[in-house]
């Protein structure tokens, strides 16, 4: 088991950090993190009552801003409301597994407060961001699909499972679609994605799962899993590691990457497919109504 202490964080003093999903969790650790190193974090999250007293337990300064990452008229609001440089946007918000569930703009939940959301407020802020995107991704990402003309499910028979794997693998595919067009453009922007193996947090210890069920996968987490703080390094690592290249995915370094120190990440092969990365942004552009504009370098 890694200490999270034991991961340096470099000087954030002076820089704003936009965490997605703060008021528990990864989210939370991270934010902890990034405000004890200095910066300014605001907590991007879609209950203002559980953000607040996630603030009251950073040391640190916080500013709380209401977002919830299923609605893309939450999504424009807060992009809105926000007209500072933000140096580092973290895409953490996110459900895992839940019942069929359409949201205000039609979108399959888990796809929209995954993905789409994160994908259209990075469209949004670019012309503002100073450094990086960091996109929480998972190990579930290997069993993720992309269906182009079927990316919302209103054809295919829906799986809770199958469905967050393929948003997982779509919150992959575009921080490395990001940063190739980053890298095109010749700017200084980076465009990474982190997975937190094993963790336990409020999405694992929510799913709706018989009693028996839950206590083994409770014993299970605590002897080969780790907690939300030691699954928050791989996205404070990717979030704040100042020589790391853009494009890299970081994860635990043991135990098949379910827990550990944060190192890079291999990924599967359908989310390195180049033209499939184009496609995918092409039709995320076109259901969010955002365009990825690279400013000029």
């Amino acid at each position: 088991m890694v200490s999270p202490a034991s991961l340096p964080v470099p000087d954030l003093t002076g820089r704003t950090f936009v965490v997605t999903g703060a008021d528990s969790g990864i989210g939370f650790e991270a934010a902890k993190r990034f405000a004890a190193a200095g910066a300014r974090v605001v907590l991007a999250c879609r209950n203002r009552e559980k953000a607040e007293d996630a603030a009251s337990r950073i040391d640190g300064e916080t500013v709380v801003r209401l977002l919830d990452t299923s609605s893309l008229e939450s999504v424009r609001a807060f992009a809105a409301a926000t007209p500072e440089r933000v140096d580092v946007l973290v895409n953490n918000a996110g459900v895992m597994a839940s019942d069929e569930t359409r949201t205000v703009d039609g979108f399959e939940l888990q796809l929209a407060t995954n993905y789409l959301g994160g994908f259209a407020l990075t469209a949004l802020l670019l012309p503002r961001l100073g450094d990086r995107v960091v996109m929480t991704s998972s190990l579930a990402h290997w069993g993720g699909r992309i269906v182009l003309d079927d990316l919302n499910r209103t054809r295919r028979r829906y799986s809770r499972w199958a469905a967050y794997a393929d948003s997982k693998l779509a919150d992959l595919m575009f921080a490395f679609d990001l940063q190739a067009r980053f890298s095109a453009a010749r700017s200084p922007l980076r465009a990474m994605a982190a997975h937190p193996g094993m963790a336990g947090t409020s999405l694992t210890r929510d799913l709706h799962v018989p009693a028996p069920v839950d206590a083994v996968s409770e014993a299970i987490l605590h002897v080969i899993g780790q907690s939300a703080a030691e699954g928050a390094l791989p996205t404070v690592y990717a979030a704040t590691a100042p020589d790391l290249a853009g494009g890299t995915f970081v994860g635990p370094n043991g135990l098949g990457g379910l827990r550990g120190a944060p190192i890079a990440a291999a990924s599967s092969r359908t989310s390195r497919n180049r033209e499939l990365q184009r496609l995918l942004t092409a039709e995320s552009e076109r259901l969010t109504g955002t365009r990825i504009e690279v400013p000029a370098a």
